[in-house]
């Protein structure tokens, strides 16, 4: 049963209008939410802090935007407002991509106050405009007190129902089909159509009004232009990330890729056993080390990036058989196209979470597993606790190794829980690292290595140097004094991300 059209001489807007603005303000606010985090996530990266952040905002807007906008219209008629509103923040959706963009070159980093600035610009105004048009609508349909409970019922259900029709929309469809920038303006422009379309159908583009919606619609005409012409870190958007490939000016075949603010992975297409990154050094360190020298292995890897310590495995032990869990189908895709990755029977990749990855594997069929994955700064909670490393240790053989690459910055929080929760599944832990993160003073890349049974550690030790690497090896007394008293991290509570630091502690 669908509501009655209002009388001729009613103020009250036709029903299919109500709801169709109601609908559309609600779903556009909550695909600036979604989009809006992938927008700053290049400048801050993906961490729980980002996530608040963006949530946060858009509450805070839609609260202030819903209560002056009823506020409003109590004071004046609503018809007079909804047009130029709608127009406005539709424009202004448009718009946040280059404000984000010009803001993100200027303040970027993990530090809370770039992540509250940039969600802030990305969220607050345009959400704050469109959340305002709903209770006008509503305040315009209340005919007789008798019909009250109805008319806010039904109009605020309806917003509801738009703003999850866009959720889903946005989450399921938009990200994988168009750019966040394509998603922004498209939702923008049709933001600002429907508003104009309003305008016209309430007579009331003449005088002041027509002037403002003018305006704001020449506003989403340049806020589109700018867009075009802002700078963007990416070269392409993945599913989780901003990628993108860089060729190394000092060596004609070292490729870097970055994802969001990190350098995540640098290969040399010509030659794998060419190692940029420290801690990859550092993992190759323990693997030649750790295991029978030059034999294949059954190695399976958390995180995927360039698939660098795969490839390194593949032609240091021929034969080696590696399975890559990487979540991220747009950065298989980049290793394939840019970086040269070729799969075989003996280096698979699985596109899937790896803690869902880790549930599949066999008992005690692997070797080696390396963890190198990382959400933002930090390696995905769900990969850090007591549950996680109990699937880790099933997977391995009775002689297996865990290696993991860690980060942290003082006073090292994540990093020492987290070695505290290996040393609860696994006999025997050391910790690899420069001096200066061992005395707690310096931040930066850790790796850490576990297994049930002893570990070669004056071996690892002394093979450090060997690849230019002035690290050292904690283990006993010293990795008891470093750990302390720190928590273990299990499913039903891992703060992963308020443990890591992401930033240098000031002095």
């Amino acid at each position: 049963m669908t509501a009655p059209d209002p009388a001729p001489d009613s103020r009250a807007l036709p029903g299919w209008v109500a709801a169709g603005l109601t609908f559309l303000c609600s779903g556009a606010v909550l695909v600036l939410e979604i989009a809006g985090l992938r927008l700053i996530a290049p400048y801050v990266g993906i961490t729980l802090q980002t996530n608040t952040a963006v949530i946060g905002f858009a509450l805070a807007a839609i609260a202030v935007g819903a209560w002056a906008g009823g506020s409003l219209a109590d004071r004046t008629d609503p018809r007079r407002f909804i047009p130029p509103l709608v127009v406005a923040g539709g424009a202004l959706v448009v718009a946040v991509l280059p404000l984000v963009r010009f803001t993100g070159e200027a303040f970027s980093g993990a530090d809370a106050g770039s992540v509250l600035l940039l969600a802030f610009v990305a969220i607050v105004v345009p959400a704050a405009l469109l959340s305002a048009v709903p209770p006008m609508v509503v305040k315009l349909q209340l005919a007789s007190l008798d019909e009250t409970g109805a008319v806010v019922g039904r109009l605020s259900g309806i917003g509801t129902l738009g703003g999850i029709a866009a959720t889903f929309l946005t989450g399921f469809v938009l990200v994988a089909v168009f750019p966040t920038s394509g998603i922004l303006v498209g939702t923008g422009l049709v933001t600002v159509l429907a508003g104009i379309a309003s305008a016209v159908y309430l007579r009331r583009a003449a005088g002041s009004t027509a002037r403002v919606t003018t305006g704001l619609l020449v506003l989403a005409v340049v806020g589109t232009l700018l867009a075009a012409l802002a700078p963007t870190p990416c070269a392409e958007e993945t599913s989780y990330h901003c990628a993108r490939v860089v060729a190394d000016p000092d060596r004609p075949n070292g490729r870097l890729l970055l994802l969001d603010t990190l350098r995540h992975s640098y290969v040399d297409l010509a030659d794998p056993t060419h190692l940029e990154f420290e801690y990859v050094r550092a993992i190759a360190s323990v693997t030649d080390v750790a295991l029978p020298a030059g034999e294949p292995v059954s190695a399976l890897h958390l995180g995927g990036g360039g698939l660098t310590v795969p490839r390194y495995l593949a032609q240091a032990r021929p034969g080696t058989e590696s399975l890559v869990l990487e979540v991220d189908p747009g950065v298989v895709a980049i290793d394939r196209d840019q970086l040269g990755l070729e799969t075989s029977e003996q280096l698979r990749v699985r596109v899937v979470d790896a803690r869902i990855g880790l549930a599949d594997e066999p008992a005690g069929r692997r070797d080696l597993v390396v963890g190198d994955a990382f959400g933002g700064l930090s390696v995905p909670w769900q990969l850090t606790t007591v549950e996680a490393l109990e699937a880790v240790d099933a997977a391995l053989t009775d002689d297996g190794v865990y290696v993991v690459n860690l980060i942290d910055h003082p006073p090292l929080d994540f990093v020492r829980a987290e070695l505290a929760t290996m040393r609860a599944v696994f006999g025997h832990v050391v910790l690899l690292a420069r001096a200066p993160i061992l005395a707690g003073e310096d931040g930066g890349n850790v790796v850490a290595v576990a297994s049930q049974r002893p570990l070669p550690v004056e071996e690892i030790a002394a093979a450090l140097p060997d690849r230019d690497l002035a690290w050292q090896v904690a283990e006993g007394a010293e990795l008891d004094a470093f750990v302390g008293d720190a928590r273990l991290l299990t499913d039903d509570a891992a703060p992963v991300d308020q443990l890591l630091t992401p930033y240098a502690a000031p002095g």
